[in-house]
């Protein structure tokens, strides 16, 4: 008899390349958990035809089309309950989620961001934001962190770090395109994999 697996839900905001990443873990490194739903905040992102090719079912749920933040997180509630979702992972998904949405789902949402935390993160800190003030700054490494979310954007405990160097003539674009090859590929699959083993004994 095949074991339990903890229910995946996937948010995402554009691409999808760190979805991707998890879905193609889950033939390898994540065995406790599967990837049952993908919901993007707007519509269009790339990362709905990633599920679907993946055979996932996928969500729009378009932040700027509902009347209010609280109308917005109602919907996706709505949408994860549904799912009987175990696990939430934030994988590149902009909308900053409520202290009200986080205390729902205690130790079971977790992101994914491009630097080492508490480098270089909180609110504003996103996508080629990140890796732009890691060049400002002129650090040497830099590298990216899987935390769990609660009501502080960047704020909740870390999971797993993995440190990246930076290299000279670096831009931007070539540092975070290292940092998701090097690290949030790497530590992201590893993160889920652990954190739905943990909701898995937690279950029983």
């Amino acid at each position: 008899m095949e074991k339990q697996k903890a229910r995946i839900a996937v948010l995402v905001s554009g691409g999808g390349t760190n979805l991707q990443a998890i879905l193609d873990a889950q033939s390898s490194v994540i065995g406790s958990g599967v990837v049952t739903l993908v919901i993007s905040d707007r519509p269009g992102a790339y990362a709905i035809r990633r599920a679907e090719m993946a055979g996932v079912r996928a969500l729009e749920i378009d932040r700027r089309a509902c009347p209010s933040a609280e109308d917005f997180e109602k919907r996706l509630v709505a949408a994860l309950e549904e799912n009987e979702t175990d696990l939430i992972v934030l994988a590149g998904f902009l909308s900053i989620l409520s202290g009200d949405f986080t205390a729902q789902y205690p130790r079971r949402i977790i992101n994914v961001h491009p630097s080492l935390i508490p480098s270089f993160c909180g609110e504003g800190f996103y996508g080629l934001r990140v890796h732009q003030a890691a060049l400002d700054r002129g650090v040497r490494v830099t590298g990216a962190t899987v935390h769990f979310v609660n009501e502080i954007p960047d704020g909740g405990e870390i999971i797993a770090q993995k440190a990246v160097e930076v290299q000279p003539g670096d831009t931007p674009e070539t540092l975070q395109r290292r940092v998701m090859e090097q690290a949030e590929w790497i530590i992201l699959p590893q993160s889920v994999e652990k954190v739905c083993a943990d909701i898995l004994s937690r279950k029983g």
